[in-house]
């Protein structure tokens, strides 16, 4: 049975026909058999690169019989640390480390120690953490828009995800108990974060994503015909993650307004950058709480806010907005219970070292940064430019996404890993990005990434026979028709990252 002879043919088929068809197919033994085996292929060439201490060092798949001496524990933890950190430090990595500077990391690291007891859940034992969080929620509200008089407020979070989840999460409560609303949805151009669909998938809200123009900004007119009675938010980025463009959050959140529905601003990129941006004379399209359709806004501190990893803040245009993020229990036999986020128990210190971070830097601090890593995403976007075999995916500011017609992008990713770069792969289209930080600001990174990017192009020029570890992954993704394999295959990678 020839397959991908009607590969073509099924693409056209209805998505529960094609759902029907795949479960058909792995049923059979030899289609079971060859997935089996591509399966295991792609797993094993992964392995070695997410498990590359296996026999290097001491390996605990049980306790101890007797516990290891603390200064050997510190020993090898400090030598994997001295390993892994070299590629961030040097400025190889997209994203990931924001700032990095090691005087930098030394003053969190204090910060860190001195409340590394600190749990917010007990408010009374450590009120420093709700004065820490009260405030960062504050100064980030500032930040985007709000007023003196304005009631705009909201909560630290763990992240981004956490921040998306619990806004989706009030829009949900918000639209039970006003609109009586009971099969909700929310609205989402498919550049709006992945971290949306987990929103949907676990508070049972539908997803519908809408889609984006030539330059990948969200398509107006494709959600103002997806609004529906149903409808309890609309979601723009200020910029997506993958090409680093800003919707027209403005005409999004005014068709939003005008519906009497909830509008959210996802700036965990941006949040942190684009006022700093706007300041520094850069044209930026309004997308915070000046415009009076945004009800919320997610904002990561642990970004370009330059705190620790593990803390975002969430912000709402109301108290009330607010509370329907929050969890309260009034008989449980254990007392009254009440928590503001998701977690229960929290890392006080996270939130220590995030105020001690945003009060630190201060404005002129963020200013600085924000110049420093524009003039630098400059560089490199007119760097991409002048390849001939490649091209720019929207007009980013500092979140700069290439591909390339005539190459396959991913291959060139790969080429540009093996001179110590980590870049991110997108699909649909196929691309790569990457994310200016302060880390590329460093002399002489910029010129080093375009130069290793030429070389890039050039050895996959050279050698169209090569086959690369995630081209064919992706190359799948972007091939098959059928989800569930895709599906399957992370899946199974996430098994792999807890394989001893």
């Amino acid at each position: 049975m020839n397959i991908e002879r009607w590969l073509p043919y099924v693409r056209w088929m209805p998505s529960s026909w094609i759902r029907r068809l795949e479960r058909f197919l792995h049923r059979i033994p030899a289609v079971r058999a060859e997935m089996e085996k591509e399966y295991s292929e792609i797993l094993s060439s992964l392995e070695g690169t997410v498990k590359p201490y296996r026999g290097k060092v001491p390996t605990y798949a049980t306790l101890p019989q007797k516990g290891v001496a603390k200064e050997a524990i510190l020993q090898m933890m400090e030598d994997l640390q001295r390993q892994e950190s070299q590629r961030w430090q040097e400025g190889y990595v997209s994203g990931a480390v924001y700032h990095g500077d090691a005087a930098w990391i030394d003053f969190l690291n204090r910060v860190y120690a001195l409340h590394s007891q600190v749990n917010p859940l007990h408010a009374d034992l450590w009120p420093s953490a709700a004065k820490y969080e009260a405030e960062v929620v504050s100064m980030t509200a500032a930040m985007l828009g709000a007023q003196p008089g304005d009631e705009i407020c909201g909560t630290v979070t763990s992240g981004g995800t956490e921040s998306i989840l619990l806004a989706m999460l009030a829009y949900r409560e918000w639209a039970r108990d006003k609109k009586g609303i009971r099969r909700p949805e929310m609205i989402a151009p498919v550049t709006a974060h992945v971290s949306f669909d987990k929103a949907a998938h676990y508070f049972g809200i539908r997803m519908i994503r809408t889609p984006v123009d030539d330059q990948f900004r969200a398509d107006v007119k494709a959600i103002r015909k997806a609004i529906t009675r149903n409808t309890i938010v609309i979601i723009g980025s200020a910029p997506s993650f993958p090409h680093g463009v800003i919707d027209p959050i403005e005409e999004m959140s005014e068709l939003a307004r005008q519906h009497g529905i909830g509008f959210h601003t996802d700036a965990c990129l941006g949040g942190f950058i684009l006022p700093w941006a706007e300041k520094l004379g850069y044209d930026i399209p309004p997308f915070d709480f000046r415009l009076p359709g945004v009800t919320s806004i997610s904002a990561d501190t642990h970004k370009y806010g330059y705190a620790a990893k593990g803390t975002s803040v969430v912000l709402y245009r109301t108290p009330e907005l607010r509370r329907y993020q929050y969890f309260t229990a009034t008989d449980w036999p254990g007392g009254l219970y009440l928590s503001p986020t998701l977690a229960g128990s929290r890392p006080g210190a996270l939130s220590a070292v995030c105020w001690a971070a945003l009060v630190a830097m201060g404005e002129e601090g963020y200013l600085e940064a924000t110049r420093q890593i524009l003039e630098t995403a400059a560089e490199i976007k007119e760097g991409i430019r002048a390849i001939p075999e490649m091209h720019l995916l929207g007009d980013g500011l500092w979140i700069l996404a290439f591909g390339s017609d005539t190459l396959d992008i991913y291959r060139v990713m790969e080429f540009m890993a093996t001179r110590g770069w980590n870049l991110n792969p997108l699909q649909n289209p196929p691309a790569v990005h990457i994310a200016v930080t302060l880390r590329h600001t460093r002399p002489g990174v910029a010129e080093r990434f375009l130069e290793d990017l030429r070389a890039a192009v050039e050895h996959v020029k050279a050698h169209p026979e090569e086959r690369g570890r995630l081209a064919p992954v992706y190359g799948m993704a972007a091939t098959l028709p059928f989800r569930g394999v895709i599906d399957e295959l992370l899946r199974r990678y996430l098994d792999l990252l807890y394989k001893v």
